[in-house]
């Protein structure tokens, strides 16, 4: 277990010290979209961090932080529910 921590205590110093080099060029997505100037259409709904913003705060970093680290867990937390799935799996076939 220590060694989980560790790593991801590193991932997420590693998030916090590269994040401010990110990009805010656009993505090749959105450059093809903008050059054959395709229009967004009209949100519906915002979601609850449009554009990695959050209304009370005006500081980029930590919107993007938030985020990323919301990112992180998430996909930690699947990729141990599928493993932990498989696992079991792999015990009652056995």
């Amino acid at each position: 277990m220590r060694g989980i921590t560790k790593a991801l205590i590193s991932i997420i110093l590693g998030l916090a010290l590269l994040l401010p080099f990110a990009s805010t060029s656009p993505d090749g997505l959105e450059k093809v979209a903008e050059s054959l100037n395709i229009k967004e259409p009209e949100i519906s709904w915002s979601g609850p961090m449009p554009d990695y913003t959050f209304p009370f705060t005006e500081n980029p970093y930590i919107p993007k932080l938030i985020s990323g680290l919301i990112g992180l867990f998430l996909v930690l937390g699947i990729t141990w529910i599928v493993g932990r799935a498989n696992t079991l799996k792999n015990r009652v076939s056995k």
